[in-house]
């Protein structure tokens, strides 16, 4: 079915069902020769995996990694030729759907894929698990190891920033933050004090038989002017697309966001400023509003994004619904469930960050060239007249 493949010239596509014998991925376009860390990608699935701490769902999954191609077994480089990454799906338990997998529960996807394909997967949800987002952790980390040996300074950032109530962001620098921060309590919000305020409401939530959700802090420090396309492949439009596309995601601000209309014109607008000694100089701009964005295109500044996350869909108390059959009846979900989605979804975040961040690097590579323009300092253009190069930014 179409639907499956993200990018267009590093192109993903994953694979497998939730209760199904695998998930994975391919990846097609990667560049060869690069050295992939298997044990880094392993780490980074790692973070995603459940049955990691109390907060998650306690399906036990080693969620370990296999090559099947695309690298090679010697030298550990990559080939050119398309990579597949396989997860082996081990403690799956369809017997928890059986009795009710005729009813459609709320808020999931089980009447859509019906109304789609006319049948569904209803052992876990199928495709519309999480579960499906294995592979695309795996593939941001392949991706994010090739960006990081083009641009060493780049960092891909995510938090929990908040959980419902709970709200961390005026307690949280998005420039100082790193993923050790990140990693050092199970709720995935570097401020230690808001931490532990977003655990004890995760665990009230699930001991009620409820879930909660909230927002992911997303910051890309490092990134060369120069990144996007403009009109369609907009570098926040494809960001967006991916974002929009991980189960639970349901709004990505970008920048300003929501408040910029609380601004005036002079009031939002980032104003240019040359930085550095002369000779190395780079653009920077005295405020980020854009988030890092202008046009389409990355202007060097950090990336700054937010996005939100619905309250898990899957409840353990009684909720009414209906039956394929066409009566109104009553549901009482029962299995394995994250009361919370988001400590799982920051390395998603992430991992969807370094896909996007990748195929646009190797589009603006394959148009003009690598280095490109904007990684060459000052902006060089030529004389209206007498086509001699003049140089914006210096005094001359």
């Amino acid at each position: 079915m179409p639907g499956n493949t993200f990018g267009e010239a590093f192109r993903v596509t994953t694979f497998g069902e939730s209760h199904g014998p695998a998930v994975g991925c391919v990846i097609d376009g990667c560049p060869p020769g690069h050295g992939i860390d298997l044990a880094a990608v392993q780490a980074f699935l790692a973070r995603r995996r459940p049955g990691q701490s109390k907060l998650v769902t306690p399906r036990d999954e080693a969620d370990a990694v296999e090559v099947l191609s695309g690298i090679d077994q010697e030298s550990g480089r990559t080939l050119g030729t398309p990579l597949c990454l396989v997860v082996r799906n081990q403690d799956q338990r369809s017997g928890s759907y059986k009795d009710w997998h005729h009813i459609y529960r709320p808020s999931h996807a089980d009447f859509t894929y019906d109304a789609k394909y006319g049948l569904r997967a209803w052992q876990g949800g199928g495709r519309a698990s999480a579960r499906e987002t294995v592979g695309r952790v795996a593939a941001g980390a392949v991706a994010e190891q090739v960006l990081t040996a083009r641009f060493p300074d780049l960092r891909i950032t995510a938090w929990v920033e908040r959980v419902h109530a709970v709200d961390a962001r005026a307690a949280i620098d998005p420039l100082s933050v790193e993923r050790s921060t990140v990693d050092a309590h199970p709720t995935r919000c570097p401020s230690s004090a808001h931490a532990g305020q977003m655990e004890a409401a995760i665990l009230a939530a699930k001991k009620a038989g409820d879930s909660l959700g909230g927002v992911i802090h997303l910051c890309v420090r490092g990134l060369p002017p120069g990144l996007g396309e403009p009109v369609f492949d907009k570098l926040d439009a494809l960001l967006a697309q991916a974002f929009m596309s991980l189960p639970a995601c349901k709004a990505v601000e970008v920048g300003s966001g929501f408040a910029g209309p609380d601004l005036t014109g002079l009031q939002h607008n980032d104003a240019f400023a040359w930085e550095g000694d002369a000779g190395d100089r780079s653009m920077s701009t005295r405020s980020n509003r854009s988030g890092g964005i202008q046009g389409g295109i990355s202007n060097g500044m950090p990336l700054d994004l937010r996005l939100a996350f619905k309250p898990t869909a899957t409840v353990l108390k009684p909720q009414h619904s209906a039956d394929d059959a066409g009566n109104n009846v009553d549901l009482q979900a029962k299995g394995r469930h994250d009361p919370c989605v988001l400590p799982r979804a920051v390395p998603i975040v992430e991992a969807m960050t370094a896909l996007v961040l990748i195929d646009c690097w190797l589009r603006q590579r394959g148009q003009v060239g690598d280095p490109w323009p904007g990684l060459q300092g000052p902006v060089r253009h030529a004389g209206p007249a007498s086509g001699e190069a003049r140089v914006e930014g210096h005094d001359q």
